[in-house]
């Protein structure tokens, strides 16, 4: 038997928060002051959101990020989450889900023409709604949703849309930029929907933050046409990892000061001395 000390496992890093910008504030807080680059595994989970589903933003952190990312010429967050969830197009389906699917496939070969390298493989939300077989099309948000409005006691197991194809996706280059995230899964609960995504990796910086929105807005969509409100979002993380930017990079000062800025503790209250009592018949 080898004498050679057991390695142990890190555990999970865990952030459970009710705001979205201050658990990926938190998120980048913890890699900036740590050892390494990476966190490996990373339990987020997120709640707090409004009655239309949207989670709790704090703009001069979302601002900050926003103009890194172009400086960086990286996608911002809104086109991030587009990949996860197209926000704008729902809002002009009005509440038409049909429609908001028939829109996306009539603009989704543009959406991809627009950034052929690191669309070509297709985007997350295209894979949930056109993953080229199974029931409904390949719509694998449709199909959950009609089951589970069909009936009373839908099996749970059931409820879950997965990104990831072995046919596509098992191929041995050495860099794979999608997809990052496996699978989604969605859980009614008497508090309201839980939604549950897998990332075998992500990228905190150019990603994450955008990765996150756009999962709450899914969530939102499917709490609305699940007659629910949406609860809680639960995002597993394999390995989420800093790259394509350093820690010590000048640049990342006015993001870093508005997130520890947000993520900082209240300042505490000084007890002020209690007034005295006026003295009965004290003259002015």
């Amino acid at each position: 038997m080898s004498k050679a000390k057991n390695l142990v496992a890190p555990p999970p890093v865990v952030i459970d928060d009710t705001n979205l910008s201050r658990a990926w504030a938190r998120l980048l807080l913890q890699i900036l002051g740590g050892a390494g680059t990476e966190i490996a595994p990373l339990v987020l989970s997120l709640s707090g959101f409004d009655q239309n589903g949207a989670p709790a933003e704090d703009p001069a952190v979302r601002q900050a990020l926003d103009r890194l990312l172009k400086r960086k010429s990286r996608l911002v967050v809104d086109d991030v989450a587009f990949t996860i969830f197209p926000q704008r197009l729902w809002e002009m389906s009005r509440g038409d889900r049909a429609r908001l699917f028939a829109l996306y496939r009539a603009t989704f070969p543009r959406w991809q023409a627009m950034n052929r390298k690191a669309n070509g493989r297709g985007l997350y939300f295209e894979r949930m709604v056109m993953y080229g077989r199974g029931p409904c099309d390949g719509n694998q948000l449709e199909w959950i949703l009609s089951q589970f409005n069909s009936r009373t006691g839908v099996r749970r197991s059931m409820l879950q849309a997965t990104t990831f194809d072995p046919a596509r996706d098992h191929v041995a280059s050495a860099q794979l930029g999608f997809p990052c995230l496996q699978q989604v899964s969605f859980e009614p609960t008497a508090a309201g929907l839980v939604v549950n995504a897998f990332y075998a990796t992500q990228q905190i910086f150019d990603k994450a933050y955008g990765n996150y929105l756009g999962l709450a807005q899914l969530g939102a969509f499917m709490a609305h046409e699940m007659g629910m409100s949406l609860a809680r979002l639960n995002v597993v993380v394999g390995i989420a990892k800093l790259e394509r930017i350093t820690k010590s990079d000048a640049d990342f000062a006015p993001l870093v000061a508005a997130s520890q800025a947000l993520v900082a503790p209240p300042p505490a209250q000084v007890a002020r001395p209690p007034i005295a009592a006026a003295t009965v018949g004290a003259r002015h």
